[in-house]
């Protein structure tokens, strides 16, 4: 299992970004942060980088489930979503839950990875 789930369109790296948007909004997420690593890369060390946003995509109620099952799981959340420029078009790429969450080893919150893993595959796929 890798540790990514990803996907590139041919849309320009604004419209990519704006409907990956839509659909994690689609699949109860929301965006807790919106990190625009080449302007940070830019002000910080004046380093030229390609177009790259992390979002940090939340679903409340799975949160939720992985706190209770797991008390130190929030250094682990939120959900990463990357959006960046490549060959041909535009990445989009999340975290795998699954694969995220194998090194904690709590059965209960192996079974919430598996349900935020299909939320955010159909998110990549609806893409």
């Amino acid at each position: 299992m890798g540790y990514y789930i990803s996907r590139t369109l041919d849309l320009p790296f604004e419209q990519a970004l704006k409907r990956t948007v839509e659909a994690l909004t689609n699949e109860g997420f929301g965006i807790l942060t919106e990190i625009d690593v080449q302007a940070t890369l830019k002000k910080k060390l004046d380093a030229e980088f390609r177009p790259y946003r992390i979002l940090g995509a939340c679903n409340p109620p799975f949160a939720h489930k992985a706190l209770l099952a797991e008390r130190h799981i929030g250094i682990m959340l939120p959900c990463n979503v990357i959006v960046q420029q490549a060959d041909g078009g535009t990445e989009v790429s999340a975290v795998e839950p699954l694969a995220a969450m194998a090194p904690v080893q709590n059965p209960a919150l192996i079974e919430v990875a598996k349900e935020v893993s299909i939320k955010l595959r159909r998110v990549i796929d609806s893409l």
